[in-house]
C-alpha cells in the first residue's frame, strides 16, 4: 500500500477509483488469507470478483464487535512469525479483544497520526506533553507516539494522573502542546488555580482530545469544551478512534467533524437494517479497513453512534467528516420512558457546579429495566447543595436516578481501575 508521502502538504484524501481500487485488493487478500471471511463468503455465496465499485460494498454481509470476542484468531491474516505487535481493545463493551499489528501495521498507524496531529494544526516546531498510557496493549500510545516522530516533533512521555506532575513538567520543559482525556484537563486547571500557576503564560496553545467529547452535535463547544477554554486559552482539537480500526479521525483547526483518511478506511454510517443513513442522521459507524495485513476487518459494526457530514470542508479537505459520538449502541439506556446515552448524562453532569466529578452505573432491576444510579462527588456537603443536585437533575432528565455520594478519593478507585488505560466514567452492570 502507498501511504502519504512525508512532505507536511495538505492531505485532501483519495479519488473514488483509487478507493475502489483498495476495495478490491483487501477483498482477494481476504479471500486468500483470513479463516474468518474465507468462511463468511462461503457462507454468503459471496464472490470478490463480483464486487467492482463503492456501491457494490453493501452487496456485502457486515462483521459485529460479537464476531471478534468469539473468534478472534480467526481473523488473523498472517503467520504467528510476522507479528510484530499486539495490542487489545479496552473491553468497554465487553471482554477485550486482540489486534495483531505486523510491521506493515506499524507503519500504517504511524502514519494514520502523522496525518491526524497534521490535522490538528501540529508541526515539526511542536512539543507534545503525552498525558496517557504507553503500556498495557494501549494501540493509541503507539499511535501518538509513532506519529509525533513522523513528524519531527518533540515528545514527552509522562504518563496518565498526577496534576502536580504534569505541571512541574509543563514548567521546566515548555510543550507547546498536549494530549490528554479532556476531564484530565479540568483537574490540571484546578491544580493550577490551587498553586497559583497562571495557566495562559506557560507555552501550551493547543490540546488534542481523547477519550470523551469536547463538542455538541452542532460543533460547538460542550459544557467540558467550554469549561477547559474558558479558563485556559488554548486550542481544543477532538479525535475519535478505536483499536479494531486502527485509524483516527481528527479534527482540523475548523472544529467541523472529525476527517476521514480515505486512504486507510472506508466509513459507512448504517441504520438498524444495515441501511446507508444519509448526511446528519444518526448511524452505526461502520468501518472497512484499507492496507492493514494483520487483521483487517470488512464492514465492521462498531457500536458507536455518529452523524457524518460530507461537504468539502474550509479547510481544504473534502473526505467525509464524523460528528462527535452521540452514543454506543450498546450503551443505550431506556430510563423510565426515557431513552439517554451516556454522553448526553456526561454533559448534564458537567454542567453542574454542584458536581466536581462523578461515575454512572446502570444496572437492570428485578424486572429487568434499566436503572441509573449516580456516584457523585458534590461540591459541598450539605442539603442544600444535595436539593439543587435533585432538582437539576429532576428538571432536565424528567425522572429521578439514584444519587450516591462519594469521596473524591473513593471516586478516583472507581475511576482508575488496577488495569484501565483511561478513566471510567461508565459502568454497565446489564452486560
Amino acid at each position: 500500500m502507498t501511504l502519504l508521502k512525508d512532505t507536511g502538504t495538505l492531505y485532501t484524501g483519495l479519488n473514488k477509483p483509487e478507493q475502489e481500487q483498495k476495495l478490491r485488493q483487501l477483498l482477494n487478500y481476504l479471500s486468500l488469507n483470513s479463516p474468518f471471511y474465507k468462511e463468511l463468503f462461503a457462507k454468503n455465496g459471496i464472490n470478490p470478483d463480483e464486487i467492482e465499485t463503492l456501491s457494490d460494498i453493501t452487496k456485502l454481509p457486515t462483521t459485529t464487535k460479537d464476531d471478534l470476542q468469539q473468534r478472534n484468531n480467526d481473523f488473523l491474516c498472517v503467520p504467528q512469525n510476522q507479528v510484530a505487535e499486539y495490542t487489545s481493545t479496552s473491553g468497554t463493551l465487553g471482554s477485550p479483544v486482540t489486534i495483531a499489528l505486523t510491521e506493515s501495521d506499524l507503519q500504517r498507524l504511524a502514519t494514520n497520526e502523522y496525518n491526524s496531529f497534521l490535522c490538528a494544526d501540529g508541526s515539526k516546531d511542536d512539543t507534545y506533553q503525552l498525558m496517557l498510557t504507553l503500556d498495557r496493549q494501549f494501540m493509541a500510545g503507539i499511535a501518538y507516539y509513532t506519529g509525533i516522530r513522523k513528524i519531527g516533533a518533540g515528545i514527552i512521555r509522562l504518563g496518565p494522573g498526577v496534576p502536580s506532575m504534569q505541571w512541574e513538567t509543563i514548567l521546566r520543559l515548555k510543550p507547546t502542546s498536549i494530549v490528554a482525556v479532556p476531564s484530565f484537563i479540568l483537574k490540571l486547571i484546578q491544580y493550577a488555580k490551587d498553586a497559583g500557576i497562571d495557566i495562559n503564560q506557560t507555552a501550551v496553545k493547543k490540546a488534542v482530545c481523547i477519550g470523551e467529547n469536547i463538542r455538541n452535535g452542532d460543533f460547538s463547544l460542550n459544557i467540558l469544551g467550554r469549561k477547559i477554554t474558558d479558563a485556559w486559552n488554548i486550542k481544543l482539537y477532538s479525535t475519535y478512534a478505536s483499536t479494531e480500526m486502527q485509524t483516527a479521525f481528527t479534527e482540523c483547526g475548523e472544529g467541523r467533524g472529525g476527517h476521514c483518511q480515505a486512504d486507510l478506511l472506508i466509513v459507512e454510517l448504517l441504520d438498524e437494517n444495515n441501511e446507508p443513513v444519509g448526511p446528519d442522521t444518526p448511524g452505526e459507524v461502520t468501518i472497512t479497513t484499507l492496507g492493514v495485513e494483520g487483521m483487517p476487518l470488512l464492514r465492521y459494526k462498531t457500536g458507536d453512534i455518529c452523524t457524518y457530514n460530507d461537504e468539502p470542508c474550509a479547510c481544504g479537505r473534502t473526505t467525509l467528516r464524523l460528528s462527535p459520538l452521540v452514543g454506543r449502541k450498546k450503551q443505550m439506556i431506556k430510563f423510565k420512558g426515557t431513552t439517554l446515552y451516556p454522553p448526553a448524562l456526561f454533559d448534564l453532569l458537567n454542567e453542574m457546579d454542584e458536581v466536581l466529578d462523578f461515575v454512572i452505573e446502570v444496572y437492570a432491576n428485578e424486572i429487568g429495566l434499566d436503572q441509573v444510579l449516580l456516584y457523585l462527588v458534590p461540591s459541598q456537603d450539605s442539603e442544600e447543595c444535595d436539593h439543587r443536585i435533585r432538582a437539576y437533575l429532576q428538571g432536565r432528565l424528567r425522572v429521578s436516578p439514584q444519587i450516591r455520594y462519594v469521596s473524591a478519593e473513593a471516586i478516583l478507585k472507581m475511576q482508575f481501575k488496577e488495569t484501565s488505560r483511561k478513566p471510567i466514567k461508565f459502568i454497565d452492570k446489564r452486560i
